[in-house]
C-alpha cells in the first residue's frame, strides 16, 4: 500500500491479530469489546454496542439473545457514523458467531448505508487452529504485510508443538471444557485441539465444530477428571460471580473432579474465546491446570476453585 491502512476492528480477537501484526498504529476504531493490547486500545473510539443487557445473569443473556435471534434482530450495533468519521480503508470483522460479536452483515448494512471510504471488508470466520491461522494470514495479505503474517502463524505452532512435547510423557486426564454456564454449553470449536495439545482428554465438543449445549446427566455420565470453566466474554471475577449455578446442583458435590479439587476458573473472555495469537497462551494454561506446569499464567489466566 501507498499509504498506511486506517483500520477498524470490530472483534477483539481480530484488533489482537492486527497488533500482533505489528499493525498497532494502523488501529484506528474498536468494536465495544475490545481490549488488548491496552496500550493501543485506550486511544481508540469505540465503533459498536450491544443491544443486550451483558452484565445480566448467564440465563438472562441467554434469553435476550435468543429472543433477538427469533426476532431477526442484530445484537450488537454498529456505529456508522462513528466508522465514517475514521474513514477507515479496512473493516476487520466475524462470520463466526452471530451472538459472539458484530456480524458480517451488521457491518455490511452499515458500510453500504453510511461509509463514504469504500473500506475493503475482511471477514474471519476460523472454526478451528488452522482456519486461526489463515485467517491472521488473512488481515496480513488485506494490510499487504504478508510476510509479517507467515512469522506469527510459524511462530505460534513451533510454540503449541513444543507444549506438545513436554505433555505427550504425561499422564492424560479427562476433561470437560464449559463454555456457559446457564444453560450447560461445552467448549467446542478450537478449544478440543487446544486441551490435546496441552495433553489431556476432550470429553464434550468437536474440533472445527460449533459449542454444543450439553445437559447435567451428560456432565454426570462423563465424571471427568477436570472441568475447566471458560465461559465466553466472562472474566475470572465474573465467572465465579456465576458458579453458584452449577454449585448449587445436586450433582455437583459428587463429580470427580469437584471431589479432588480438580475445578479450575479460567480467563474465557481474555483466552480461551479470542481465535486468535493469545491461543497459545490459553494452552499453556491448560497445561497448568492438567500437569501443574507454569508458564506464569496462575492467578491471571485461571484460578483453582476453593
Amino acid at each position: 500500500m501507498s499509504t498506511s491502512p486506517r483500520i477498524v476492528s470490530l472483534i477483539a480477537s481480530a484488533t489482537e491479530i492486527a497488533a500482533a501484526l505489528g499493525g498497532g498504529d494502523w488501529l484506528v476504531g474498536r468494536s465495544h469489546e475490545c481490549d488488548y493490547p491496552p496500550d493501543i486500545v485506550a486511544r481508540l473510539p469505540v465503533c459498536s454496542a450491544p443491544r443486550i443487557d451483558i452484565h445480566a445473569s448467564s440465563l438472562e443473556i441467554d434469553r435476550q439473545v435468543k429472543q433477538r435471534l427469533t426476532d431477526a434482530i442484530a445484537i450488537y450495533e454498529v456505529k456508522a457514523d462513528v466508522i465514517e468519521r475514521l474513514q477507515p480503508t479496512v473493516i476487520l470483522t466475524q462470520t463466526q458467531c452471530d451472538v459472539c460479536a458484530v456480524s458480517l452483515k451488521d457491518v455490511q448494512d452499515a458500510a453500504c448505508e453510511r461509509i463514504s471510504s469504500r473500506p475493503q471488508i475482511v471477514p474471519l470466520g476460523a472454526m478451528g487452529l488452522s482456519d486461526v491461522w489463515d485467517d491472521i494470514r488473512r488481515v496480513a495479505a488485506a494490510l499487504d504485510i504478508i510476510d509479517r503474517g507467515e512469522r506469527v502463524v510459524s511462530g505460534a505452532i513451533e510454540r503449541l508443538e513444543r507444549l506438545r512435547e513436554r505433555t505427550a510423557p504425561l499422564p492424560c486426564p479427562t476433561v470437560a471444557c464449559l463454555e456457559w454456564l446457564e444453560p450447560l454449553m461445552a467448549a467446542g470449536n478450537w478449544v478440543p485441539e487446544l486441551v490435546e495439545i496441552a495433553g489431556g482428554r476432550n470429553q464434550f465438543g468437536a474440533a472445527g465444530r460449533h459449542s454444543p449445549w450439553m445437559t447435567w446427566d451428560d456432565l454426570v455420565a462423563s465424571d471427568p477428571d477436570v472441568i475447566v470453566v471458560m465461559p465466553c466474554g466472562f472474566d475470572i471475577p465474573r465467572t465465579l460471580q456465576e458458579m453458584s449455578v452449577v454449585t448449587a446442583q445436586p450433582a455437583w458435590p459428587r463429580l470427580r473432579a469437584v471431589r479432588e479439587g480438580r475445578v479450575f476458573v479460567t480467563d474465557g473472555n481474555q483466552y480461551f474465546n479470542r481465535p486468535g495469537p493469545r491461543l497459545v497462551e490459553s494452552a499453556e494454561i491448560l497445561a497448568e491446570v492438567l500437569h501443574g506446569l507454569d508458564y506464569g499464567h496462575a492467578g491471571r489466566g485461571w484460578k483453582r476453585m476453593e
